[in-house]
């Protein structure tokens, strides 16, 4: 049996994907179940162009929240963009599966693509600038190893911000 997600002919394990029916899930190799707790390898992710057209649903839900976690590559926002996906599907993709633990100075949750304010000038280490207080930051992404730390785009450059330091708008 193949990956669901990568198709190759490693051995699979059924995987659950949480937020939809009871015992919904896929079967998916060792290596893509190692990535989507980790840090996702965008070169083997390739796969998720062929496995968001699957018939089966879980298996989609699964490939469109991985390409939204990929969605700072071009190729990746591409796919998202030309899916089509009907609104049971699209409510199941968008399930949050747990709370996040990413919180804002506030604590409300943050999510991957919110937009956030800076509440403090902050010096950016290398990159020689100050990102000013009250800065918006769009289209965040989440950190996944630490709830601690978020990644955005300041002044064109991609850097990592302490939660502690914005508020969610």
């Amino acid at each position: 049996m193949s990956c669901s997600l990568c198709a190759t002919d490693a051995p699979v394990s059924f995987f659950a994907v949480t937020g939809g029916p009871d015992g919904a899930g896929c079967d998916i190799c060792a290596a893509c179940q190692t990535q989507i707790e980790g840090t996702l390898d965008a070169d083997q992710m390739r796969g998720l162009a062929t496995a968001m057209w699957s018939e089966i649903t879980a298996v989609q839900v699964l490939a469109v929240r991985l390409l939204q976690r990929l969605k700072d590559l071009d190729w990746a926002r591409d796919l998202i963009d030309q899916l089509w996906l009907d609104d049971e599907t699209r409510a199941w993709v968008e399930a949050e599966p747990t709370a996040s633990a990413h919180k804002d100075a506030n604590g409300a949750s943050l999510s991957v693509g919110d937009t956030v304010v800076l509440i403090k000038d902050l010096p950016v280490k290398g990159a020689g600038f100050t990102a000013k207080r009250g800065t918006a930051v769009r289209n965040i992404s989440l950190v996944q190893d630490n709830p601690e730390h978020i990644e955005g785009r300041v002044e064109g450059q991609r850097i990592v911000i302490l939660t502690q330091y914005v508020k969610r708008k």
